[in-house]
């Protein structure tokens, strides 16, 4: 399975996510965005073309570029997975496009509860 990873920029998600993601023996391709370069990826491309299969977000940072991310992806009838942090506070409005929501404590409980996507 091809999954977008979508997440924000304030935290340092190449440690806290990329690194944990590509360190896994899961059996799917993660598209990480910002793996080599920090500028625009476009998303909504990605999205309209079926590029993946799920959008997989980490929603423990609120951020407007992400909220339209994940707007496209309803749009586009592509199925997200958020993950946030033990004790962060979400966007209620999540609900609206999503029904499938992990919480996590650390590096090692995220890789286990998103063996079963």
């Amino acid at each position: 399975m091809k999954i977008y990873v979508s997440h924000s920029k304030n935290f340092d998600y190449k440690k806290e996510l990329y690194e944990v993601l590509e360190n896994t023996n899961l059996k799917h391709e993660f598209i990480l965005p910002h793996k080599d370069s920090d500028k625009s990826f476009n998303t909504k491309d990605l999205l309209m073309d079926k590029k993946c299969d799920l959008v997989l977000a980490e929603v423990s940072y609120p951020a407007t570029g992400q909220g339209i991310e994940l707007g496209w992806a309803d749009v586009y009838k592509i199925p997200i997975v958020c993950i946030y942090k033990k004790n962060s506070k979400t966007a209620g409005s999540l609900k609206i496009i999503c029904n499938r929501f992990i919480e996590y404590e650390d590096a090692k409980d995220l890789v286990n509860k998103l063996v079963d996507l």
